[in-house]
């Protein structure tokens, strides 16, 4: 893996970080009234999951598009960083409608939009590097349990 391609998907993925964490407010009275499903894990469980998911994220991404590009493949590597762009910026998204605007099912709604850009990624990583697919399924499979998890904040929370 290319030390540059790993500083590019790295620094874009902790600007991600970054962004989604100034928004987050864990500890608000408005989201300690909210009524939270059974399957919501607890708040110290977020950073740790999140920390590893990035880092795979970051890592898995610089793979495939080093593999594209030794591939001779540079339309599908383009491809690949806008599909990345595009992931980042509604992962960072969900945490300013959820935290800053109070829009659970706005939140929910975008949320679906990122699970599938993330199963997205998977695609487009399996067709240059299958280790780099096998590798974001994690990342993929939580966008989805996000979902439901926000769909079910939502629900049980229809006036917030």
């Amino acid at each position: 893996m290319r030390a540059g391609t790993l500083a590019r998907t790295a620094t874009a993925v902790v600007a991600t970080a970054v962004a989604g964490s100034v928004a987050t407010e864990p500890q608000s009275p408005w989201y300690l009234a909210l009524d939270k499903p059974a399957c919501q894990p607890p708040p110290a469980a977020f950073p740790v999951v999140w920390t590893a998911l990035y880092a795979d994220l970051a890592l898995a991404s610089a793979a495939a598009l080093d593999e594209l590009a030794a591939a001779g493949r540079p339309g599908e590597a383009r491809a690949y960083r806008r599909a990345l762009a595009a992931n980042l910026v509604l992962n960072a998204s969900w945490s300013w409608l959820f935290w800053r605007a109070r829009r659970p099912w706005l939140a929910a709604a975008e949320c679906a939009v990122r699970a599938a850009s993330s199963a997205g990624l998977v695609r487009r990583a399996a067709r240059a590097r299958p280790g780099a697919a096998a590798a974001l399924a994690p990342y993929a499979a939580w966008c989805g349990f996000a979902t439901a998890l926000s769909a079910a904040l939502a629900r049980r929370n229809p006036g917030a």
